[in-house]
Order: structure tokens, then sequence, then C-alpha cells
């Protein structure tokens, strides 16, 4: 990746050729690759991605537990929406909504042994799809700099 031109404040510049691909691509990238992944674990997991997400970010939490409000937050999903996943993942029983200790008008969800265990095998899935639709097309960059401007933009 090049550095961008910098360019003087005021009027609004027109995109290059390169940025305006750029661009174009971005934003069909950012609906095509979820349904892709989201495809591809529906098809051999029958896991939807949105569920395989939750039961990651559950993996990697402390004591396997996040708070409802923060675990959407984390999933950049509503309060209401991650209620309905929780609510499907604790219907397989992967999932169990405990009161929070801290707060009692809080609630958790905690990742099950049983919910560790789907997790643990639908990850090979998981991890083939990102490569396939995502990964393998970066061969050549520099992926670090690559992530770092993309945490850029994101924040």
């Amino acid at each position: 990746m090049s550095a961008v031109t910098a360019r003087p404040t005021g009027e609004p510049q027109p995109l290059s050729p390169a940025e305006d691909a750029l661009v174009r691509s971005l934003s069909r990238l950012m609906y095509a690759l979820p349904r892709a992944i989201d495809a591809d674990m529906v098809r051999e997991q029958r896991l939807p991605f949105t569920e395989f997400l939750v039961l990651k970010y559950l993996s990697e939490a402390p004591e396997r537990r996040l708070r409802m409000t923060e675990l959407a937050a984390t999933s950049e999903m509503s309060l209401s929406g991650m209620s309905r996943i929780v609510g499907r993942l604790e219907g397989e029983g992967f999932v169990q909504r405990v009161r929070s200790e801290a707060d009692a008008r809080g609630w958790n969800a905690v990742l099950t042994d049983a919910g560790l265990a789907r997790l643990t095998e639908a990850w090979p899935t998981n991890l083939a799809s990102v490569r396939r639709h995502f990964l393998d097309h970066l061969t050549g960059l520099d992926l670090k700099a690559l992530a770092a401007a993309l945490q850029d933009v994101a924040t």
C-alpha cells in the first residue's frame, strides 16, 4: 500500500480511479464477505456465522462470560438482536443466561462446556471459509499495515 497524498483542505477532491475502485470494493466486501462465510457455516455446520461469533467471543472472555450489553456491543448488534441469538444458543444448551453477581438487574451470557465443544467443532469450517473468501486474496500485501489502517477507519 502506498501512502495517500495529502490534499489541501477546503473543497472535496474527486476520487482517483484507484480510490474509487477501493471504495467500491470495500462496499461490496462489507456485504458479501459475511454472507459468504455465513453460507459456508450454515451449509457445513448448521451454525450461522453470528452464532459462531457469539460462541467465539464468550470463549475469549474471562470465565467464558460477558454481560449481555457487552456481548451485544462486541458483536456490533442491538441488545434485542443479541437476546434472540443467545436465546437460540441457550435452547441448544450452548449458552446459559445468569444474573450478574455485581448487579442483580443485569444478565450475563455464559458459554457452557457444550458450547465450547460446538465452537471447537465449527472452528475449522470458519477458518477455511475466512481464508478462502478473504485472506487468500490478500497474498503479498502487508497485512499488519492493512489491519492497522482498517482499524483506524473503524475507530
